[in-house]
């Protein structure tokens, strides 16, 4: 684990005072109608692309484009991520974050998850019978229909998938609807957790094999030579 120097605060603290007297000595040369931003000092960052990425600025994350802020993720999921996030950015430590992940997945396969935290939103974009691919979104809110409330264009449908056989999206099922159904062990590790931690972990040397099998014997070397 990463711990703060007093010859690091003192480097940050310079580099910080620098940065705001370029701002300053910058902005004096724009014309009166523009004017540049001190945004920022971030310690690590973690990018997958220029419109995807996480930063950690005084102690918390701030992210883009990934699951930990879009709604149609599993708040289990996003709160994984983070969890994820947090040991590597903050703390640089590697076993930290496969340890979130194991625990997560442990809580999972044993069942030990309440439903709310496996709630997926997605939002209506049109009238149902427009819909020519029936994704699961669409079936949960057929069968809201079939309760008789109404389903428009800009609803927020908001969902789980439970265990059985058949397609992703004919399991669809409105949580409203959901009480005392069994969701899909492998669908929210294999659909949700894995692709959600992969997109942090691949780039440091862990496939989804990897994350699946939570082997991180030599794997585990590369992620420490990132630190």
């Amino acid at each position: 684990m990463c711990k703060e120097t007093k010859e690091q605060l003192e480097l940050e603290a310079e580099i910080k005072s620098q940065a705001h007297e370029f701002l300053k000595y910058l902005n004096s040369t724009l014309p009166e109608s523009m004017e540049l931003e001190y945004e920022g000092f971030y310690r690590r960052g973690f990018f997958v692309t220029k419109k995807r990425y996480a930063v950690i600025e005084d102690g918390e994350i701030i992210a883009k484009g990934l699951e930990l802020v879009r709604r149609d993720w599993a708040p289990i999921v996003k709160r994984t991520q983070e969890a994820v996030l947090m040991a590597i950015l903050k703390e640089g430590d590697s076993q930290k974050a496969i340890d979130e992940v194991k625990k997560v997945l442990k809580r999972i396969r044993k069942g030990d998850v309440e439903l709310k935290e496996l709630i997926i939103h997605t939002q209506i974009n049109k009238p149902l019978s427009e819909y020519k691919q029936v994704g699961p979104h669409v079936v949960a809110a057929q069968i809201i229909e079939d309760h008789g409330i109404k389903v428009t264009k800009g609803t927020i449908i908001q969902y789980i998938i439970k265990k059985g056989k058949g397609s992703i999206s004919q399991r669809a099922v409105p949580y409203e609807y959901s009480e005392g159904i069994a969701y899909d062990k492998d669908y929210y590790i294999n659909n949700q957790i894995i692709p959600a931690v992969g997109r942090i972990m691949e780039p440091l040397g862990y496939s989804k094999k990897d994350l699946q099998d939570l082997s991180v014997g030599e794997k585990q070397q590369s992620l420490d030579a990132f630190f």
